[in-house]
């Protein structure tokens, strides 16, 4: 066999071999990439989780201010509060569990904890939200907990 055939062939192969290596390293890098994704989703969404009973308690102090602390500057700081963290909320893509009252019950989103068995109907409705619900990129957080009655 010629030599220029030879080092033609040589060629060829080490070529197939720096575009095999090019691409497994381009499959390395992405998956790595991916890797790190997910790991930084995991720990934003196990921070918010822990953060809800927080978020949970604010909202149920500021529903339940009495109404001679209405105009008081502490309790509207407390408002504001809750409002600028419902702001944040939704700026970092959470969003609440849609659960008012008459809200068709879905058990992916909302999880029933009082069932009304005296009421009639075919269709299961949201009777009351006990507590929010929420969802970070269409991917549940934790369920509303409803009372559900039919319609």
């Amino acid at each position: 066999m010629p030599k220029a055939q030879k080092d033609n062939e040589k060629i060829a192969e080490l070529t197939t071999d720096i575009q095999r290596v090019r691409a497994d390293f381009e499959n390395y890098r992405k998956r790595v990439e991916s890797e790190k994704q997910s790991a930084r989703d995991y720990g934003q969404k196990e921070m918010i989780i822990k953060l809800l009973p927080v978020i949970d308690n604010i909202e149920r102090a500021v529903g339940h201010v009495p109404a001679e602390l209405s105009d008081n500057t502490w309790a509207q700081g407390i408002v504001t509060l809750q409002k600028n963290l419902e702001k944040t909320l939704v700026s970092i893509g959470i969003t609440k569990i849609e659960a008012q009252s008459g809200a068709l019950f879905n058990p992916d989103l909302h999880h029933a904890v009082q069932f009304d068995e005296d009421s009639d109907g075919d269709q299961e409705v949201v009777a009351e939200e006990l507590q929010p619900g929420y969802m970070l990129g269409g991917q549940v957080l934790r369920e509303a907990m409803v009372k559900v009655t039919r319609k």
